[in-house]
C-alpha cells in the first residue's frame, strides 16, 4: 500500500509539473503576443538581428557564394552611389545655408576653445574657493 501511495504521489507531482509547464508556456506566449502588439518595430529589429547573427555563424556553401556574389557586388555599388549622392546633397544644402567645411570647422574650434576656457575658469574658481574656504 505504501508503494501505491508513493506511485500516486509521484503521479500527482508529475501532473503538477506538467500543469506548471503548460501554464508557463502559455504565459510566455501571452507575453510575446503583448510584446509584439506593443512594439512591433522592436520585434522586427530583434528578428533581423537574430537572422543576421545566424547568417554570420552558418558557413556559406560554394553554390551560395556563386549565386550571391553578383548580387552583393550590385548592392555594394548601389550603396556606394547612394552614399555619394546623399553626401553631395548634404554638402550642397550646407553650402546653400552658408555653412562651408572651413566655416563649420572654425565654429567647432571656437566652441571647443570656449568650452575649454569655461572649464579652466571653473576649475580655477573651485580651487581658489577650496583654498580660501
Amino acid at each position: 500500500m505504501a508503494q501505491n501511495n508513493n506511485n500516486k504521489q509521484a503521479h500527482e507531482a508529475e501532473h503538477g509539473r506538467l500543469h506548471n509547464a503548460r501554464d508557463a508556456a502559455s504565459d510566455v506566449a501571452h507575453r510575446a503576443a503583448k510584446s509584439i502588439d506593443s512594439n512591433p518595430l522592436g520585434v522586427l529589429v530583434g528578428g533581423l538581428a537574430v537572422g543576421a547573427l545566424a547568417g554570420a555563424l552558418i558557413p556559406r556553401s560554394d553554390r551560395e557564394k556563386e549565386l550571391l556574389a553578383p548580387l552583393g557586388a550590385q548592392l555594394g555599388s548601389r550603396a556606394r552611389t547612394a552614399i555619394e549622392t546623399a553626401k553631395t546633397a548634404g554638402m550642397d544644402e550646407l553650402s546653400n545655408r552658408g555653412l562651408t567645411r572651413d566655416g563649420v570647422r572654425d565654429q567647432a574650434r571656437g566652441l571647443f576653445e570656449g568650452v575649454a576656457k569655461a572649464l579652466s575658469t571653473a576649475g580655477t574658481a573651485a580651487a581658489q574657493s577650496a583654498k580660501n574656504g
